[in-house]
């Protein structure tokens, strides 16, 4: 069962989407302002986030980029009734995945729901594993508090690998990710690799990345070995 979390301060609006979701098989949580709605993200699992714009105490687009400056990356919804494409775009740039323009369709809010919950957020602006943190906005990786000097390519396995964790990355999806097609001998991902881990393995307390034998690498703080 999808557990939603919908925070929207028409209760009407709200009684009757929770009452629908509920038919749907879809557990919801209610929140009526923006701080509450904060509350209940800092203290449950949410599959995906459903958020109104015009929220009082704390606004949608202020909330959405709050959660995703602090690397919450779990899906959003927008719900709003404004329609217009710079609005929109606004939404986008807070942090949204999606949007919903009201009045809508209940079974589409279902389908959308269920779309979402099936990924994550690419719209996080700081990624962490343990102590080592990738903020996306001014590209900084650090680990322990050090700067982690990291080429581009480097760059990019890092970022696939943190977006995935604590879930392993097969060998195909991280060379696709950098090379799309055209992907190069199987040496080039070792080298790319071997150098990642130099940089946010050596010299600090416990590694982060390790090769699941047969399948690909994961960034965890526990080594474990079997792919999901």
């Amino acid at each position: 069962m999808l557990n939603l979390l919908l925070i929207e301060d028409d209760l009407d609006l709200a009684e009757t989407l929770v009452e629908y979701l509920a038919i749907e098989g879809l557990r919801c949580d209610h929140a009526s302002n923006g701080m509450s709605g904060l509350h209940f993200i800092h203290q449950q699992h949410y599959d995906v986030i459903l958020l109104d714009i015009n929220l009082p105490k704390l606004d949608g687009l202020s909330l959405c980029q709050q959660i995703r400056t602090e690397g919450i990356d779990k899906p959003v919804l927008m719900l709003t009734a404004r329609d217009q494409l710079e609005d929109k775009l606004e939404g986008f740039r807070a942090g949204t995945d999606d949007y919903l323009v009201k009045p809508f369709e209940l079974s589409e809010l279902v389908v959308r729901c269920h779309a979402l919950a099936r990924r994550r957020s690419g719209q996080i602006k700081r990624l962490t594993c343990g102590d080592l943190e990738m903020n996306l906005t001014d590209r900084t990786a650090l680990r322990e508090g050090h700067l982690l000097h990291l080429s581009p390519t480097s760059w990019r396995l890092l970022e696939k690998l943190l977006r995935a964790s604590p879930e392993a990355v097969s060998r195909r999806a991280l060379e696709e990710s950098l090379w799309g097609d055209n992907i190069p001998d199987s040496n080039s991902l070792k080298v790319h690799i071997f150098n990642l881990r130099k940089a946010v393995n050596s010299g600090f307390g416990s590694p982060l990345i390790h090769t699941v034998p047969g399948f690909g690498f994961v960034l965890r703080e526990t080594k474990h070995e079997t792919p999901h």
